[in-house]
């Protein structure tokens, strides 16, 4: 084991390498967005079956069909927990798709507020943390930098300001 500021961290085994991307505020984004996912694939999955489950506002300024809406959340759902479940290859692509598919079901589920307020606002708050987490937990080594030695004892990560 190697001592450093924060604390013990156990040695890899030789040969075994792990992934820094593929842990803390990466695999709650996955977990997250997977779980938004089904929420807003099941929502979909409502809509388009039973259009009478949902409340119609007579002026809502954003009148949409219902079917339609059910559409769009049962497929930005489906890649939701597709890009949730690739967020934990640690792949920077994972990253990006999982922040651009938040801020979309950001979009739906604020036009969708008149229609399942509860369901809605529920999803708007996962999406922001999933956003928050994914763009909080990017820290990348500088350019250049080597990674630390598996038998140099002592080292730790290294330090990064915020």
């Amino acid at each position: 084991m190697a001592s450093h500021v924060g604390g013990v961290q156990p040695q890899a085994a030789p040969g075994v390498h792990h992934r820094a991307a593929v842990t803390g505020w990466a695999v709650f984004a996955a977990v997250m967005l997977i779980f938004a996912g089904l929420l807003a694939l099941s929502q979909g999955i409502s809509a388009i079956r039973h259009d009478q489950v949902f409340v119609v506002t007579r002026h809502y300024a954003f009148t949409f069909n219902l079917t339609g809406w059910g559409w769009v959340h049962a497929i930005i759902g489906a890649l939701a927990v597709v890009a949730g479940a690739a967020l934990f290859t640690g792949a920077m692509w994972a990253r990006v798709t999982g922040v651009v598919l938040a801020g979309l079901s950001l979009i739906a589920n604020f036009l969708w507020l008149p229609y399942y307020p509860v369901g809605a606002v529920t999803l708007l708050i996962l999406d922001a943390l999933v956003i928050w987490a994914l763009c909080a937990g990017m820290a990348e080594r500088p350019q250049g930098q080597p990674q630390a030695q598996q038998g140099q004892q002592g080292q730790g990560p290294p330090v990064t300001s915020r």
